[in-house]
């Protein structure tokens, strides 16, 4: 398509800009002018953002028109806040009246109840404000005459609840706005053809054309190893925070990723402590008050800081040009989520992103050459997706409830018409009705669970006006853990903290946050109230599941480790550490499972390299250990990391594999997870998507304490007497998938059986280093003291590990 197909209006901004038109975001003009949906999969820097609104501002500038035109769905509040800061300036630019606005939770509510009567041109929202907009009676209205719909950093969430939820809200929107055109747009997809189908309406892929966009510069990429020495132990990378700030120094404006919110705040004041010229630095995560991430956005937006400690709250589409850094402090965990975060500087096409990886030990070496080799070789993570959840299916079911009666047959069929719901049973669907209108067989006596009523003609309503409002004050698909906001005396609200670290806390206690040494004062209702203080604090930890290595890094790490040729190109340390273990015991092939046993301080350690990622291996260190209490072993504990699992007790291990028998995965599984706080966790969150606990009534908030109470006592009574329970099985389903990452479990387990090399090599090896330290830190209390131990004990670990 030429350029001179666009309106002059727009045409002669380009050239005011000495810019023309990319190829790609002529084609997506093209594609919205017949009327098509597409996806868009280029670069980051390649102006994605503008491809997508292309058509919208062509349209409006040839048929100028009032009332909703196109919405902009981001998985990013601050995305929404910055992509309008982004379009406002263009559109003003061209002398163009169309109004851009933000709908998110921090919208205020003046502004969002105008917006229902008198919508802006263009919308920019998330899946859980869109969902809410379509509770309303009037959602009808505001959205009859929508043209289009754009979904940014798509990969971000489809395979995700909040996919579920923007899926399930597009096939509503499709019947409001039949004519409606679906936008995906993304920089990090492997498989196109699988979000086409999760784009297009009743999953079918021909309906959306794919675009490809021109690829971008090679990436800069490298490891900082300073000294060309690699610690033993750790996984942050603070053994490096020297180096890293005399990056920042050397650089415009650097982008530090941190994989934890914990680890921000600590990488934060190691920052602080050796910033001699006092550069602007901040931090930014999502237990911030939103107050103090705007004010670091707009700080960075505008080139005030030099540097940005930040988590994944900034992995996706925030575009401040003057990054000319990204560094990233320990392992990558994943190589699409290392280009989406290099991704962030040069955000420009023609000019290569920077991007430095500072590992936390040598496992993690190995996984970060992993990353850059699979960048290299143009291999992301591979898509997984999986049928939606039915408790999200349950909170979408009642906001149309709540927006206007339904027709159950007609309602299934919009369902289906989502993509993650294409293969949702006529009795699945009509027992999710049945678990609002009635709560289910057990609790169908409490009037509080009757949320619909039926009538004539498979017709159903809301059992009561009240319910409306409860669910807009409940909606929403991501849940925290139970929070207390922590305050100054004044009010200024500097963000949250998990209630369960918050116990841990008294008057007169220390901890960093917001990049701040606080002090308790006490604790009000659900505040912690707090000053300023310059004595050293502890770090705040979170619950919640930790990000594991993907299984394509995993399978690389392997292959690495098995090839000896590749070892050349490794520090020097690091092909000492692989050329002693050799020597002292075995390197495994890629698809065996390496299990050692050896005698270390009085105690038994059985240490299995499987590189299946932490979570599985938390798990299966859970599972195994209560095996070795049955086998007599007198068990003491297991560490996990994501490259392996250590267990130590008190006998020693001479049959390794019968602890790893596959029926491991039958009973003692099942009866883990259910007595564990898993299950309860799980049942937690899906109770409160489904709407079956609430955790605001008007005028008030719950406490986590109650919540939890609450859907405890829920969760003991389906236990009891209804096991089969629709949210019983949602949790366990969740459980299975999330937090125990069952089925590289279940490949861990099946490569025991079939591959296990047992070893038995007298004492510590040297690639059980990195595990034995994680024993001897879970020892001591945290603080700097601790530190200086731990690298003492990691140094004499290491010197009898590499004795040949």
């Amino acid at each position: 398509m030429r350029s001179d197909a666009l309106p002059p209006l727009v045409e002669k901004w380009f050239e005011s800009k000495g810019w023309r038109p990319r190829r790609h975001q002529l084609e997506m003009l093209e594609r919205a002018r017949l009327g098509r949906s597409a996806l868009l999969v280029a670069a980051t820097g390649a102006g994605k953002t503008l491809a997508g609104f292309l058509p919208t501002i062509c349209e409006l500038a040839e048929q100028p028109s009032e009332g909703l035109h196109t919405l902009y769905v981001s998985p990013l509040k601050a995305l929404a806040v910055d992509v309008q800061r982004n379009l406002i300036g263009p559109i003003e630019e061209m002398g163009l009246d169309i109004r851009v606005e933000t709908r998110t939770g921090d919208t205020p509510s003046d502004r969002k109840a105008r917006q229902r009567v008198k919508p802006p041109q263009v919308l920019l929202t998330t899946p859980e404000s869109l969902s809410l907009l379509l509770s309303y009676p009037d959602a009808a209205l505001m959205f009859e005459n929508l043209r289009s719909i754009v979904v940014d950093e798509l990969h971000g969430f489809a395979k995700e609840k909040r996919g579920d939820l923007l899926s399930l809200s597009m096939s509503r929107l499709q019947k409001l706005a039949p004519g409606l055109r679906r936008v995906g747009l993304s920089a990090t997809i492997s498989d196109p053809d699988a979000y086409r189908s999760w784009l297009a309406p009743d999953a079918d892929m021909e309906l959306v054309d794919v675009v490809i966009g021109d690829p971008g510069a090679e990436p800069d990429l490298s490891i900082l190893i300073p000294e060309n020495k690699i610690p033993w132990g750790g996984h942050s990378g603070r053994h490096a925070v020297r180096e890293v700030m005399e990056l920042i120094e050397a650089h415009k404006t650097t982008l530090v990723f941190c994989n934890t919110r914990s680890l921000a705040e600590l990488i934060f004041q190691d920052l602080w402590a050796v910033n001699d010229q006092a550069l602007p630095i901040g931090i930014h995560h999502g237990s911030l008050a939103v107050e103090a991430r705007r004010k670091v956005e707009a700080a960075m937006a505008v080139g005030r800081l030099r540097g940005l400690v930040a988590t994944a709250s900034l992995d996706l589409g925030i575009d401040w040009g003057d990054i000319d850094l990204v560094i990233q402090m320990g392992a990558p965990k994943g190589s699409s989520r290392l280009l989406q975060r290099i991704g962030r500087a040069n955000h420009r096409l023609d000019e290569p992103s920077k991007g430095i990886i500072v590992p936390g030990n040598r496992f993690e070496y190995l996984e970060s050459r992993a990353a850059l080799d699979a960048i290299d070789d143009g291999e992301l993570d591979p898509e997984v997706f999986r049928p939606g959840a039915l408790d999200v299916l349950a909170q979408h079911i009642l906001a149309m409830a709540v927006a206007a009666p339904f027709q159950q047959d007609e309602l299934l069929a919009e369902v289906r018409s989502a993509a993650p719901y294409a293969g949702l049973k006529q009795e699945t669907f009509e027992e999710v009705l049945s678990f609002i209108a009635t709560g289910g067989y057990a609790l169908k006596a409490y009037d509080r669970f009757r949320r619909l009523v039926p009538e004539p003609g498979g017709m159903w309503r809301i059992a009561r006006p009240a319910i409306a409002q409860q669910h807009r004050l409940n909606a929403g698909v991501i849940v925290e853990q139970p929070l207390l906001t922590v305050r100054f005396r004044n009010g200024r609200n500097l963000g949250t903290i998990e209630e369960g670290y918050a116990s841990t806390l008294s008057p007169g206690d220390h901890f960093y946050f917001s990049g701040l040494s606080l002090e308790v004062e006490q604790f009000k209702d659900t505040d912690i109230i707090v000053h300023a203080s310059s004595k050293r604090a502890r770090i705040v930890t979170y619950g919640g599941q930790r990000m594991s290595m993907s299984t394509h890094l995993a399978n690389r790490v392997r292959h690495m480790l098995a090839d000896r040729n590749d070892w050349s190109r490794f520090p020097d340390d690091v092909s000492e550490w692989l050329e002693v273990q050799s020597e002292r015991s075995v390197i495994p092939e890629p698809h065996q499972l390496l299990v050692e046993t050896f005698p270390h301080e009085g105690q038994h350690f059985m240490v299995a390299y499987s590189f299946e990622g932490w979570n599985a291996h938390q798990s299966l260190g859970m599972l195994i250990t209560r095996r070795m209490e049955s086998a007599g072993l007198k068990p003491m504990g297991f560490v996990a990391n994501d490259y392996a699992l250590a267990c130590y007790g008190l006998e020693p291990i001479t049959d390794p594999k019968a602890l790893f028998s596959a029926d491991i995965l039958e009973q003692e599984f099942v009866d883990w997870v259910e007595s564990s706080y898993l299950l309860k966790t799980a049942f937690r969150e899906v109770a409160v998507i489904g709407g079956l606990v609430e955790r605001h009534h008007p005028g008030k908030r719950k406490s986590g304490r109650q919540v939890s109470f609450s859907t405890d006592l829920i969760y003991d009574v389906l236990r009891r007497y209804e096991p089969q329970h629709l949210l019983l099985r949602a949790a366990w389903d969740d459980a299975r998938r999330r937090m125990t990452e069952l089925g590289r479990l279940v490949r861990l387990v099946d490569r025991a059986s079939a591959t296990m090399l047992h070893v038995q090599p007298g004492r510590i090896t040297p690639m059980a280093v990195p595990l034995m330290v994680i024993v001897g830190r879970e020892a001591l209390p945290p603080g700097a003291e601790a530190d200086e131990t731990l690298l003492t004990q990691a140094e004499s670990l290491a010197e009898a590990a590499m004795q040949l």
